[in-house]
């Protein structure tokens, strides 16, 4: 089998009709127009500072609820919750914030989530490019963040978490962010990762990983966090199962299911630890006896954060994954943009009504 060449953009981009590869590289771009969308809508203080502040919805959603969630554990006094599916918790009451956000518009658990929000007498916020969930927020006088539509959701990680970060500092719920210097880090990454950058970081990783079973490991809580985007992105884009885990807790259950791991028909493990670049010396210690005590099985790589401030080195290691599932999927020789088991199971579920 003759060998991919990614640092030719045609042979990259042979299977991707749809140009994924142009979406991931608009990331910055992206960002930029999310931020004008949003500093153009003024919203009205809190009566009072809200008990919980909730992020409703799924895939890329809910991963940009987790980014806002890393940050909130950072800085805010107020707790969070990521909401991932039709029934809002019952903890949620009157006076506190809910953002639903949906970038079609029409994701079902989403559009479930806004009527439980209403019944509970939330405050609403609604992110997305259009469909049922503008109608209704529209309607119901509630502040909605209209964004550009049309690309894959899980190409559309700014335009629904720019808003976010936006509207929650404008509510004094979290602290200023630098929001145009993490675009400004994003756009270095593109030129560092993007393919006329022969043989670099993203290119490299992603030829190790062809073949294998990816296990991500997050050196921390929000490096976990990111790994599940990393595996949400390998998924879809490069349609390789990838599973997660995080230090320190993996180190109380998966360090003893490696031990007979060899035995399970496995070809190949690659292991990538993510790093944000300031761990503490116990968690690194942690991490270098695990990778020790399992290296005959699986081989580990480490990819460490860009930047300084906590947005920035989150952004930047979710930018390195975006990359990388698209190499992959070339190497993979499948087309980026496709979810056809996702439409099947929207089909199925919309016959059954």
């Amino acid at each position: 089998m003759m060998a991919v060449d990614l640092d030719d953009r045609s042979v990259v981009s042979a299977l991707d009709p749809d140009g994924m590869l142009a979406l991931v590289e608009d990331l910055p771009t992206q960002c930029l127009n999310a931020l004008e969308v949003a500093e153009q809508l003024s919203l009205r203080p809190l009566d009072r500072r809200p008990n919980l502040v909730v992020i409703g919805g799924m895939g890329a959603a809910a991963t940009c609820g987790d980014i806002v969630r890393a940050l909130f554990e950072e800085h805010a006094a107020v707790p969070i919750h990521i909401n991932r599916d039709y029934r809002l918790p019952a903890f949620v009451g009157v006076g506190d914030l809910v953002f639903c956000v949906s970038y079609s518009g029409d994701t079902e658990e989403t559009l479930s989530m806004y009527a439980e929000a209403k019944r509970f007498g939330a405050k609403i916020i609604a992110i997305t490019s259009g469909g049922k969930l503008k109608e209704l927020a529209e309607a119901d006088g509630n502040s909605v963040y209209l964004v550009p539509g049309g690309q894959p959701p899980r190409t559309a990680l700014g335009y629904m978490l720019i808003p976010m970060l936006v509207a929650l500092q404008q509510l004094k719920l979290l602290h200023r962010l630098d929001i145009r210097g993490a675009i400004g880090l994003l756009e270095g990454i593109r030129r560092d990762l993007g393919v006329d950058s022969a043989g670099n970081a993203a290119k490299k990783l992603a030829q190790r990983m062809k073949g294998s079973v990816p296990i991500l490991y997050g050196l921390g809580t929000w490096q976990t966090l990111i790994a599940h985007r990393w595996r949400t992105q390998i998924n879809t884009n490069a349609k390789m199962l990838a599973f997660v885990n995080g230090y320190p807790d993996l180190d109380h259950n998966e360090i003893v299911g490696w031990h007979d791991a060899s035995r399970q028909g496995v070809q190949r493990f690659v292991g990538v630890v993510l790093e944000g670049g300031a761990e503490t010396d116990r968690l690194k210690l942690a991490s270098s006896v695990t990778e020790r005590l399992v290296g005959r099985i699986c081989v580990f790589e480490h990819v460490t954060a860009q930047g300084e401030t906590l947005l920035e080195k989150i952004l930047s290691l979710a930018y390195f994954g975006d990359f990388l599932s698209i190499y992959l999927a070339r190497l993979n020789d499948v087309d980026p943009e496709t979810i056809e088991p996702i439409n099947k199971l929207k089909d199925a579920l919309s016959i059954a009504g």
